[in-house]
């Protein structure tokens, strides 16, 4: 089931370059000039591109996404961490946001060395096989440029390779360039094959390059934070322009035709992502992670970190290959959002399974008398309530480290790129064929088609919050209130949820939602507090790392907005 990243790790094993290519003089039995020999040890450069990924995502971008309006970091107090980018409480020292600038460079600068190198080896024009790897490597960095410009909006940008102290610093480039070339590289990687049933969504395909071109397309049509400290987005006539673009790439999903949902539900779905199955039907691109004893390699920490709490198990070391691993879960889910979802306990009522999957309210303790896991059901506080997309119990028995997990993180699937279509088909008019497409989620999942006669009961109050910030007075502000719930019901905790809100300029207005009516996260203490920390004007963009500032004489000493 991993035998992807088996590979991948196997590969770099054996050369020292796939964690160093971009030393000034890499520590490898290959010198830089003889990397790229052939299409095999360039190959092995590309796998050195991928290998930033576990780094950013193992961990740096749970937080990255934290908070919205569905998840938040467990306790207050100041972290310089997960919790102040949770609570909205940053400084420019921030060792996450530190190390995700830090990872985020050094995946871009891997990326541009091996695209020139590749590009400059003889037979280049005339190779399949190389063209191919270029396009892996410019969907990399694209991949990469997209969470610079929407975690920093506009920073030093280069697509040339970085090999000495003097040619690392650069002045700010403005995001609308930065977009272009991510663009840009995107079309060119349109050359990749489409999955088929017998690909890994651990590497990247046709569908992954446009599923990301999508999400790119949408964010610049968006709001976002301009350096004076005001959001802003293009005008009408070029906003038009991306939407149209998206609906391009959505029938070109459909003219292929492999893509769609997982077979057997959306609980299934991410059980197979915690067993640690492939499947690239809906499962478009995935962050591989892997590791063979725990210490070492592709470390993860999917359902650990934000999960359900599972206690660490009282056995012997030799014993582990029975028992679940511990889970620390450190996040928390608002708790109304269970209320949100259309379910009956009726025999034959109306059941989105997504509820239960998105909203644990229970967790594992340890029972050293019966020496086992036992279930503690039905927590009653629901500030103590955990996303529940990725669990230790869905995952084999066994570990190599208590709190380190195998298990893929899914960064583009097919329900997402199915919402994008029908964002971009609403904002040009075609109102009737976006709801086909968000009631196709819908239904996947269990749920009622959303129609003129149930919208209120389903969109409205009590059954929801009332969206003063959303017009719903005719039928595409309608579809823009189901959007912004359907997103949240199908996408939680997945890392684009707070970006939605940033695009569609409502942060803010989102976050304050729970406490405005009460949420019962703060019962007894306050837990969710982003609603009185958040600033707009300045917390839709992270703070450039001081160190940088210090360091990057370009960038006269200046940060971000009211940073």
């Amino acid at each position: 089931m991993k035998k992807n990243l088996t590979y991948i790790l196997t590969a770099c094993a054996s050369l020292a370059s796939c964690s160093g290519i971009l030393d000034e003089n890499p520590g490898s039995y290959y010198e830089r000039e003889e990397f790229f020999k052939d299409a095999q040890t360039a190959a092995m450069g590309i796998t050195g591109i991928y290998n930033v990924l576990p780094l950013l995502y193992g961990d740096y971008e749970m937080a990255m996404a934290a908070s919205d309006d569905t998840y938040y970091v467990s306790g207050v107090n100041q972290d310089n961490g997960r919790r102040d980018i949770a609570h909205y409480q940053l400084t420019t020292t921030n060792t996450y946001v530190e190390n995700d600038w830090r990872y985020t460079y050094d995946g871009l600068n891997r990326a541009n060395y091996m695209i020139a190198g590749i590009e400059g080896m003889d037979g280049y024009a005339d190779s399949e096989e190389l063209r191919l790897l270029v396009a892996e490597a410019k969907f990399l960095r694209a991949f990469l440029s997209f969470n610079l410009v929407r975690y920093w909006g506009d920073v030093p940008y280069k697509t040339e390779y970085t090999g000495s102290y003097e040619q690392a610093y650069g002045p700010r480039v403005d995001r609308e360039k930065i977009y272009d070339q991510i663009v840009a590289d995107l079309e060119d990687a349109k050359i990749l094959p489409w999955a088929d049933g017998s690909s890994s969504p651990e590497t990247a395909a046709q569908g992954a390059v446009r599923g990301l071109l999508m999400r790119v397309l949408l964010a610049r049509a968006g709001y976002s934070l301009q350096m004076d400290g005001t959001l802003d987005r293009p005008s009408d006539a070029v906003r038009r322009e991306y939407f149209e673009a998206v609906i391009r790439e959505w029938e070109a999903f459909v003219e292929n035709g492999y893509h769609g949902f997982y077979p057997g539900g959306y609980e299934a779905l991410f059980r197979s992502f915690s067993q640690g199955e492939l499947n690239s039907k809906e499962s478009i691109f995935e962050v591989a992670f892997y590791t063979v004893d725990g210490r070492t390699g592709a470390r993860g920490y999917w359902g650990t970190y934000n999960g359900p709490l599972v206690a660490a198990p009282g056995i012997e070391t030799t014993e582990t290959d029975g028992y679940m691993g511990r889970a620390n879960a450190m996040f928390r889910v608002i708790p109304e959002w269970r209320d949100f979802f259309e379910y009956s306990e009726e025999e034959n009522g109306v059941r989105d399974e997504r509820r239960d999957v998105m909203v644990c309210t229970y967790q594992y303790n340890w029972d050293s008398e019966t020496y086992s896991h036992v279930v503690q059901d039905n927590i009653t506080r629901p500030k103590n309530w955990y996303p529940g997309k990725w669990r230790r119990e869905w995952m084999p028995l066994g570990y190599k480290d208590p709190n380190i997990t195998d298990v893929n993180y899914c960064s583009i699937r097919y329900a997402d790129v199915v919402l994008m279509a029908a964002e971009a088909y609403n904002e040009t008019g075609e109102t009737g064929r976006a709801w086909e497409l968000l009631n196709s989620v819908r239904s996947r999942a269990g749920a009622s088609q959303i129609t003129s006669s149930n919208y209120a009961s389903l969109m409205k109050s009590p059954k929801v919050y009332d969206l003063a910030f959303i017009d719903d007075s005719d039928e595409a502000g309608r579809f823009r209130t189901a959007l912004f719930w359907e997103r949240g019901f199908e996408l939680a905790f997945e890392g684009h949820r707070k970006y939605d809100l940033i695009r569609w300029g409502i942060l803010k207005e989102a976050l304050a939602l729970p406490a405005d009516h009460d949420t019962r996260a703060n019962q007894g203490e306050d837990a969710f507090i982003a609603k009185t920390t958040f600033q707009s004007g300045k917390h839709e963009l992270f703070p450039i790392p001081l160190d940088e500032i210090q360091a990057n004489p370009y960038l006269n000493n200046t940060n971000n907005p009211n940073y």
